[in-house]
């Protein structure tokens, strides 16, 4: 990167040591503790708006509810009746929003929100009974299995909740071989006081910071 090239920055302070990965500055803090969150603030975050019964919902192809990777690995959520949250890998916002399709005249409306909002997540098996001091939601596996997707209030703070189950050598898996993860999206100005609570609320699971390294979601 040349030295006058811009840098982006996420709203979360991060721990040292601190580095600048395509374009953004990271933490390089690494961390093997049962339970940890991370900045993921840097992934491409890309919102559609469009009638549910359009060819645009019939593309992205994943209902109120529920998050599904789409054939190039971007996490496509229904975050809300006609809404859906893209995730992508870093820098991959403008290929995403190329590839909705948008009819000439259809009320469509697909926007970059990358920087405009905040994205944590939280990994590790203890995550639902951290999360439960905080969200009123039932976590349990019936309830709210891997690939669900709710708005709730997380420590009084409107939030996204993903539930995003990882493969993670460091953690203790679940049956089906994955660790229990949740991605957490809210707007960028309460990015940090969100993942403080976590961390005040995940202390006696000991949790601890990650480091953002993941080139994709």
């Amino acid at each position: 990167m040349a030295d006058n090239a811009p840098i982006a920055r996420s709203p979360i302070v991060p721990p040292q040591p601190i580095q600048v990965v395509d374009g953004w500055e990271i933490s390089g803090r690494r961390s093997s503790a049962p339970l940890r969150v991370t900045d993921c603030t840097p992934l491409a975050k890309v919102i559609v708006r469009a009638d549910q019964s359009s060819d645009t919902a019939r593309q992205l192809g994943v209902g109120f509810g529920r998050a599904a990777r789409d054939a190039q690995g971007a996490l496509v959520i229904g975050s809300g009746p006609g809404e859906w949250t893209i995730l992508g890998g870093v820098g991959s916002a403008a290929e995403i929003m190329q590839r909705i399709a948008q009819p000439e005249g259809a009320h469509v409306t697909v926007v970059d929100s990358t920087h405009g909002r905040a994205l944590i997540r939280i990994t590790g098996a203890d995550g639902a009974r951290m999360l439960s001091k905080l969200c009123p939601v039932d976590l349990s596996d019936k309830v709210t299995p891997d690939g669900a997707a709710f708005r709730s209030s997380v420590a009084a703070l409107v939030t996204d909740v993903i539930r995003d189950d990882v493969n993670d050598a460091t953690n203790g898996s679940s049956n089906s071989g994955k660790t229990r993860s949740y991605l957490l999206h809210c707007e960028r100005s309460s990015g940090q006081y969100l993942l403080d609570t976590l961390l005040d609320a995940g202390a006696e699971f000991g949790i601890e910071v990650d480091g953002f390294t993941k080139p994709g979601v």
